[in-house]
């Protein structure tokens, strides 16, 4: 038998105007869902900045020095 609701009615579960009204009530629920995603590129950027400083102060020569003197200073190397 056919079926005797007209195709633009919101009761009908294909209805795009029923889709369309979901819509403010899923945006409400999950409004929160995206915030994720900009945090984690916030923290990955901020990482990253930090171990970019991070190399640029060890490689220097006075940290290297630093560094290999304590070194031999705790094996007992250097005489």
């Amino acid at each position: 038998m056919p079926s005797t609701t007209a195709p633009d009615d919101p009761s009908t579960p294909r209805s795009p105007r029923r889709r369309f009204n979901r819509w403010p009530h899923y945006a409400a629920v999950n409004r929160e869902r995206g915030m994720s995603t900009a945090e984690y590129a916030v923290g990955t950027i901020a990482a990253c900045a930090f171990a970019a400083l991070l190399f640029k102060v060890v490689s220097s020569p006075e940290v290297q020095e630093m560094l290999s003197s304590l070194i031999d200073q705790a094996l007992n190397t250097n005489g």
